[in-house]
């Protein structure tokens, strides 16, 4: 049986309990804009987001990336914006409220996710679940050069390694 995280932060002696989580409150395309960009080019919601602009429009869903912690029941959770097609962000608004089990479609991971280095755009596969939970990201690999979130995703991360992100996120400033 796994056991559920927690653990003494380094940083400020509190216990902390549950799996760590973090999300984005926006795509990073959207965040750089000013208030005058967002009002007149974005729309953002909890769940979608759309950029206008001169060359068209760019389209954007919330999911999660779920990265396996050993011997914990919980996995370390990251709430990531992805850009997607028109066509896959339509299917997606049009399935919303009656999701289509093993509805999948590609995306490209759209926030610096920290701790981690820069890496550009992650190619994912986004699977929406038939339950009316958020869609779940798989990140693609690509050979011998794996990022390290995708190397994590794959293989799981320590329970140390967790806790030092969790305390990377919680008291970074």
């Amino acid at each position: 049986m796994a056991a559920i995280f927690a653990f003494t932060c380094t940083c400020c002696n509190e216990i902390h309990e549950g799996s760590p989580s973090y999300a984005f409150n926006a795509p990073d395309h959207y965040a750089c804009l000013n208030e005058v960009e967002k009002a007149s080019m974005g729309h953002l919601d909890d769940d979608l987001c759309m950029i206008k602009h001169d060359e068209g429009c760019d389209y954007f869903i919330r999911a999660l990336l779920e990265v396996p912690i050993h011997g914990v029941e919980e996995p370390f959770l990251w709430g990531l914006w992805v850009s997607v097609s028109q066509r896959s962000f339509e299917r997606y608004v049009e399935t919303f409220d009656n999701p289509v089990a093993g509805n999948c479609f590609f995306g490209w991971v759209c926030n610096a996710v920290p701790w981690y280095p820069a890496a550009g755009a992650l190619a994912s596969d986004v699977v929406v679940p038939a339950d009316g939970q958020r869609p779940l990201l798989f990140l693609h690999q690509d050979g011998e050069n794996d990022h390290p979130l995708i190397v994590d995703q794959k293989q799981g991360i320590s329970i140390a390694k967790a806790q030092q992100i969790a305390e990377f996120l919680l008291h970074a400033s």
